[in-house]
């Protein structure tokens, strides 16, 4: 057996829905923490970020790797965009101060959409060297948001202030100083990670262990949401802050 668009790979879908309910809670903390004034020093300090990087590494990397099993990627990446879209008019008119401009939707549509003129190209270079250094310049490029080549503490050089300029540069990676948004996911340094998921995908269908591995994995509730994934991405903060704003004002 091998695998094409058409076959179910069971385990990413479990996979994809482990990470919804990662991010579901720690979304549940973010509003308990800062919209209700919860005390949590450890969810704003390392073990909370860390907790929020482990989530959207995951979430990009595991895009990028389904890119290829996608049956219109044109279709997959507009309809993901567009959810980011939704995202950003709602946060932006019902709440203002926590808006959400360019976030992982957005971040994810944007990667579908671009890698689609580039496949030929990236079909000629050798997965395992085009994961190597996809990620390579991921590294390079993970702080590029706050003005320089390096990765977390270490910094290389810092990237000319003529870069940052308006909103249309913090779409690629490039914010101004005034430039906020609760969930801001950039198309650097991120497109390369996703990119990195798209080369991991080929370097393991090349080991044949997409039909050995990723084919099997039932759990009924992880594969559920997996499966409808962008559907509770879309829902699941509305409900959250919904039983919030119920268990504090009416409950509590």
């Amino acid at each position: 057996m091998t695998v094409t668009e058409k076959t179910r790979l069971h385990l990413l879908d479990a996979l994809r829905g482990f990470l919804l309910l990662h991010m579901i809670a720690y979304h549940g903390m973010w509003n308990l923490v800062y919209l209700f004034g919860v005390h949590a020093p450890r969810y704003k300090d390392t073990p909370g970020y860390l907790w929020q990087q482990f989530i959207c590494w995951s979430f990009i990397l595991l895009s990028g790797f389904c890119f290829l099993l996608s049956r219109n990627h044109f279709k997959r990446g507009l309809l993901v965009f567009a959810g980011g879209v939704v995202v950003s008019l709602v946060t932006g008119i019902l709440m203002p101060e926590n808006r959400i401009l360019f976030g992982i939707l957005t971040c994810i549509g944007s990667c579908m959409l671009l890698l689609i003129p580039l496949e030929k190209l990236l079909k000629k270079v050798s997965a395992p060297w085009g994961a190597v250094l996809s990620f390579g310049m991921f590294f390079l490029l993970r702080n590029c948001n706050s003005g320089t080549l390096g990765f977390e503490d270490l910094i290389f050089c810092r990237l000319p202030e003529v870069l940052y300029r308006s909103n249309l540069t913090a779409f690629f990676g490039f914010p101004p100083a005034a430039f906020f948004s609760t969930d801001y996911f950039s198309l650097l340094p991120w497109f390369f990670l996703f990119l990195t998921g798209y080369f991991v995908f080929r370097v393991t269908s090349q080991w044949g262990w997409n039909e050995k591995l990723f084919v099997r994995g039932q759990f009924p509730l992880l594969n559920y949401l997996g499966k409808h994934s962008l559907l509770v991405y879309l829902l699941h903060q509305p409900v959250l802050y919904g039983l919030s704003t119920l268990y504090f004002y009416f409950i509590q």
